[in-house]
């Protein structure tokens, strides 16, 4: 997943669940984790990064 498909997917998470949003991209990391397919947890995780991110400049 490129940089900006990861920004894409942190903004949609994060405006369809708020301070939860790192929550949850953490939970479909650990499920891609648990599955064996380590790509995808680490794109879930970029996405956890990028939200993470994003709440740091609403939260300033």
């Amino acid at each position: 997943m490129d940089t900006s498909k990861v920004a894409e997917y942190a903004h949609a998470l994060y405006q369809a669940h708020g301070n939860k949003a790192e929550a949850e991209a953490a939970k479909r990391a650990k499920k891609h984790e648990d599955d064996g397919e380590s790509d995808e947890a680490a794109q879930w995780q970029a996405v956890r990064a990028a939200i993470r991110e994003l709440r740091g400049a609403h939260e300033s």
